[in-house]
């Protein structure tokens, strides 16, 4: 299935996110600069999809959107993907009724 939303991911001023997304790269072009063409992607409908000066990119999002990101946007994103999550907390009542109960008599 081709690509046909191509998504440009900043930092707002306020710094919360902001996606702008284009129907092709055309948008994309009228902002960066482009330096090359992606030759390894591993989704191949990326294969020849524009790489720009200052983005990260192009990368697979979800079945049809080609995303592109700045590099802070970037490394935000991947320190949040990277930490480690806090584990799931069993609580006691579910505790109290999988510890095995002694019914013998010592």
């Amino acid at each position: 299935m081709a690509k046909d939303t191509w998504r440009l991911v900043t930092r707002g001023t306020d710094g919360e996110l902001v996606i702008h997304d284009f129907d092709s790269a055309e948008g994309i072009l009228r902002t960066h600069l482009p330096i090359g063409a992606d030759d390894c992607s591993t989704d191949l409908d990326l294969r020849g999809a524009p790489i720009f000066r200052t983005l990260i990119g192009p990368m697979p999002e979800g079945r049809n959107v080609v995303r592109y990101e700045t590099p802070e946007v970037f490394e935000a994103l991947t320190k949040e993907w990277a930490a480690p999550k806090a584990p799931r907390r069993r609580s006691r009542k579910a505790q109290q009724q999988a510890a095995p109960v002694d019914t013998t008599d010592g």
